[in-house]
């Protein structure tokens, strides 16, 4: 069993007793930050700024709301049994989710592999899907950035778990 294997589960057990209250300022200066650096995501995602998103990272005890609305920017995280209502959901481990946006893995070939699942309004996520791959840049690297050093190592870290390298 891979390392990668071993501690899926891992942020399922740090995370559990972290009050979900201490995310809300962070991800509300996270997600203005993502705006700034990448105004043209959201702009492609123009029919659907009234819409909701529920990122669903299942190896976590919480999940996220995202609204793409560039002028009222809302990502917040919320206990999993206190998930609220969305117009359509994404769902995969963490590491999934984020080697997605990070453009290592294909969302396409992970939905058919059922690494990732989709529910409700798929055209949302298919749009955010298409403007992430078109966008320069990661935003994970912006995430990372964020978070200064200790984010760099953090997502490097994160990169390398199963061993593989990857040089973007």
């Amino acid at each position: 069993m891979s390392l990668f294997e071993r501690m899926k589960n891992l942020p399922q057990i740090i995370l559990r007793p972290v009050p979900v209250g201490l995310f809300q300022p962070v991800l509300g200066r996270l997600i203005e930050t993502v705006i700034r650096n990448h105004p043209d995501i959201f702009d492609r995602l123009e029919s659907s700024h009234y819409k909701s998103i529920l990122i669903n990272p299942t190896n976590f005890p919480f999940v996220f709301l995202l609204k793409p609305n560039p002028q009222d920017p809302f990502l917040r995280a919320y206990r999993r049994r206190n998930a609220p209502e969305c117009d359509a959901r994404i769902s995969g481990s963490f590491l999934t989710l984020l080697r997605m946006v990070d453009g290592q893995l294909d969302g396409d070939a992970l939905f058919f592999t059922r690494d990732l699942s989709i529910e409700g309004d798929t055209e949302i996520i298919v749009s955010l899907r298409n403007a992430l791959d078109d966008m320069e840049g990661s935003i994970a690297d912006d995430i990372a950035k964020f978070f200064g050093t200790a984010g760099h190592v953090a997502l490097n870290a994160l990169r390398n778990l199963d061993g593989k390298k990857v040089h973007l």
